[in-house]
């Protein structure tokens, strides 16, 4: 076992319970699934507006939340690699303030305020300066693309290796019968997980988006 920091373990794929999955799809051309479902975010919806928060914002802090209890999460195949982290982060795509987009990563906390603190001040950083602000070395980041102007059903992202985290794409959310509704989807690599992890990663999410709540 290769200690790369104290929050990064670069460990043997064959001594983990992923080890057969690994050796599986490690090569495969394609090694990424993506599942879509759809979410009832009516509580997200009228928490953001009561409290002034940003909707991104609570989604991004609800998936780490439903990401954090389940281990292969904190697992990530890189080629031959398989790297073991400690904590979580969530990236965004940010658009900069003089043209294009570019990634910020913000650090999972428990506690939602500072997650909402550390959310606006690295995202305004980001969007200012133009600079990606990078935690992939010391985090486990979960991916994220928010397309708010557009009610999309499904996204299934381009497989690149450099790019193996868990990966949510959403666009805008619709009224349905009463009910607030948003497709999700979730790219992962099958190195990573199955798809019972995957499923239980969804149904926790929603249980999140049902319970949020700020004080």
């Amino acid at each position: 076992m290769l200690n790369l920091n104290e929050m990064r373990t670069e460990i043997d794929p064959k001594t983990t319970e992923r080890a057969q999955s690994f050796e599986i799809w490690k090569n495969a051309p394609m090694p990424k699934v993506t599942l879509v479902k759809t979410f009832e975010v009516g509580r997200l919806v009228r928490l953001s507006r009561r409290k002034g928060l940003r909707l991104n914002m609570l989604m991004c802090w609800c998936i780490a939340r439903a990401a954090k209890d389940i281990k292969e999460f904190y697992m990530l195949p890189m080629g031959e690699r398989y790297l073991k982290y400690d904590r979580l982060a969530v990236n965004m795509v940010v658009p900069v303030k003089r043209g294009g987009v570019t990634l910020c990563d913000i650090p999972f906390s428990e506690d939602i305020k500072q997650f909402n603190e550390d959310y606006l001040r690295l995202t305004q950083q980001v969007h200012e300066t133009g600079e990606p602000h990078n935690l992939s070395d010391d985090y486990m980041v979960i991916s994220t693309s928010a397309l708010p102007d557009c009610e999309i059903d499904a996204a299934v992202s381009i497989y690149a290796e450099i790019f193996n985290t868990p990966f949510l794409a959403w666009g805008k959310y619709r009224h349905r019968l009463f009910k607030t509704l948003l497709p999700i989807s979730f790219q992962f690599h099958h190195a990573q997980m199955d798809g019972l992890e995957a499923a239980q990663f969804l149904n926790a999410l929603q249980a999140e988006f049902k319970r949020c709540s700020i004080d």
